[in-house]
């Protein structure tokens, strides 16, 4: 009998440190996030809310239709991981996926790091939207590069300043970020580049020794981030709160387009769309397409404007959800009004 009890004893401790290590491992974080459909947003307005954007001296055409932005939202994450159990709960639900954590978070950086990044892509991508829709409209935008950024302890520390506006590279005019990073990455490291601004409307003329990139020892670089400006020759403002991100610039572009043109584009329609957009008006791919469309049919939608890069994703789109491609804001534009007056072939995912 002592024999017997020492054994019943034995496996209820062993039965029992199996149960924890179980319940542990259950519980602990994985380097895991789930991606789920995020909140959607009429951005011309409509049923009693104001609209995300005004234009100076336009009004939004009145209309029963809906030009939607899209987003998703996360589960996990830096600071708040995600668990096994939610992990596997989350991956048999098909309206959710669970992806690596540096999907989102890049080891090399921290979350604040990430959603600042992300803060800054979304005002980038409201001017080049508002660039792209005016060019659209035939009406004057006036591009430069300006300083948009100069990182501390390098050689523009100092010498650069936020929103100066660079006109020459070495005696080189400059028209796009792309021609002036260029200019400066192609020299030979520890060599001199002279860069000259308009600084509040003064010409200032800037010397700097270069230094080779981290990285890449044959490319050169002077601590300053360039990006495009615009002087446009209307008031815009796009009012959005806690979304990041570039994806809605084209949303954004045809939100615009239907205010200052002043026609209707949807026709009555609910759209809703995701999408990058260039100042010449082209559309780039996106993520998180699956747990958008989800989102854009839950509330509403009855059609998806989506990149050709997306195509694929679209697969398995929400029934009633009519999923049109798009390549070009000019393309996108077209479709509404085949969608508005029933002539011709809307263009789909082949």
């Amino acid at each position: 009998m002592p024999g017997l009890l020492r054994r019943s004893l034995t496996l209820i401790v062993a039965g029992a440190l199996v149960l924890v290590l179980a319940v542990a491992s259950v519980l602990l974080p994985v380097p895991y996030i789930v991606l789920q459909p995020g909140p959607t947003e009429n951005v011309i307005g409509g049923g009693g809310e104001p609209p995300l954007i005004t234009v100076d001296g336009h009004e939004v055409p009145a209309t029963e239709g809906e030009l939607r932005m899209v987003t998703i939202s996360y589960t996990g994450g830096p600071g708040s991981p995600l668990d096994l159990f939610t992990a596997l709960s989350a991956w048999i639900e098909p309206d959710r996926a669970v992806v690596p954590q540096e999907t989102l978070f890049p080891p090399d950086q921290s979350a604040d790091d990430v959603d600042q990044a992300n803060q800054q892509m979304m005002v980038d991508s409201q001017t080049v939207a508002t660039a792209a829709a005016l060019r659209q409209l035939e009406m004057p935008v006036e591009a430069a590069v300006a300083v948009g950024g100069v990182q501390e302890g390098m050689p523009a520390d100092g010498e650069l300043e936020i929103g100066d506006v660079i006109t020459e590279v070495d005696g080189e005019p400059v028209d796009s970020p792309e021609e002036a990073a260029g200019l400066i990455r192609d020299r030979e490291p520890g060599s001199e580049v002279v860069i000259d601004v308009d600084r509040q409307g003064e010409p200032t003329e800037v010397e700097l020794t270069t230094e080779a990139a981290e990285g890449d020892p044959e490319q050169s670089v002077v601590g300053v981030v360039v990006q495009a400006s615009y002087d446009f020759p209307v008031e815009v403002d796009i009012t959005v709160e806690d979304i990041g991100g570039p994806s809605a610039g084209l949303i954004f572009a045809l939100s615009l387009v239907d205010i200052i043109g002043g026609e209707d584009l949807t026709g009555g329609h609910h759209v809703a769309g995701t999408g990058t957009i260039t100042v010449d008006g082209e559309v780039g791919p996106v993520g998180g397409v699956p747990q958008k469309l989800v989102g854009a049919a839950r509330d509403g939608a009855t059609v998806f404007l989506i990149p050709a890069g997306n195509c694929d994703a679209a697969a398995d789109a929400p029934e009633g959800l009519d999923v049109v491609r798009v390549d070009t804001l000019d393309g996108a534009i077209q479709a509404l009004e085949t969608l508005r007056t029933g002539e011709g072939e809307l263009p789909r995912c082949p």
